[in-house]
């Protein structure tokens, strides 16, 4: 049963069950970690990064992309033929939204206790703190490559090799870092399937007094990632990464 399209689906999965839960956990009223801050949302999504990656690792998707944007950058380099790519990218996306859903069941008391709607829309998608398209789409761009390129210098042969099992927690604190440098203008999708997959499962559970899902801004954390990842790609071959 394991296989790449288990394995990216599950890891994904995964990835957004901390995620999304780390964000409910420090802004839905009455939760424990109430209040608890950026750091804590920093940790979990790098903890989330590396359990997703391990999960995909174990079920049958060595490459643990749970990214799009990485399975972009990896069909550009010859990774993946283009029919591939399209299904792994759909299993993240179906993975991501189950993710979401997982969340919005562990917290199922708290959605009603909750009155700030942005707040509510925070656990499932990013939006940005100043409401500045261009500016937006190029932080989310950015943040994107320095998700991408660090990676590849991390498990480039250069460096000479990692220890086995110590590469998804090195990915995990690359997270971490570009949540806490990069994160505050938008909060750091870097992944169209992190972003997309949550905001429909905010659009369609039965969430109370959840307000709109900002689909005026959805587009920037889809397409800025995917565009970044194919710049990454670029730039990774020039400096002979990939």
């Amino acid at each position: 049963m394991q296989g790449p399209v288990l394995g990216e689906f599950l890891g994904t999965m995964v990835l957004l069950t901390f995620g999304c839960g780390c964000v409910a956990n420090v802004l839905l009223a009455k939760s424990k970690g109430q209040g608890a801050g950026w750091v804590s949302i920093n940790f979990g999504w790098a903890m989330a990064v590396v359990f997703g990656v391990f999960t995909a690792t174990a079920t049958g998707s060595p490459q643990a992309d749970i990214n799009p944007a990485v399975t972009l950058f990896k069909t550009l380099a010859g990774v993946y033929d283009f029919s591939l790519a399209i299904t792994l990218m759909i299993a993240q996306l179906a993975g991501a939204f189950c993710g979401a859903v997982i969340v919005y069941l562990i917290y199922l008391p708290h959605w009603e206790l909750t009155e700030d709607k942005g707040a509510k829309l925070g656990i499932f998608s990013t939006g940005p703190a100043v409401r500045n398209i261009p500016a937006n789409f190029m932080t989310e761009f950015i943040a994107t490559l320095f998700l991408i390129i660090p990676i590849m210098c991390v498990f480039s042969k250069n460096v000479g090799g990692i220890t086995a099992g110590l590469g998804p927690y090195l990915v995990g604190m690359l997270v971490y870092g570009i949540g806490a440098s990069l994160g505050g203008p938008t909060g750091y999708a870097i992944n169209p399937a992190r972003d997309l997959g949550p905001r429909i499962a905010h659009a369609v559970l039965p969430i109370p007094g959840k307000g709109d899902s900002d689909w005026g801004y959805a587009w920037v954390p889809v397409v800025a990632p995917f565009c970044g990842g194919a710049a990454a790609f670029f730039i990774a071959k020039a400096l002979g990464l990939v």
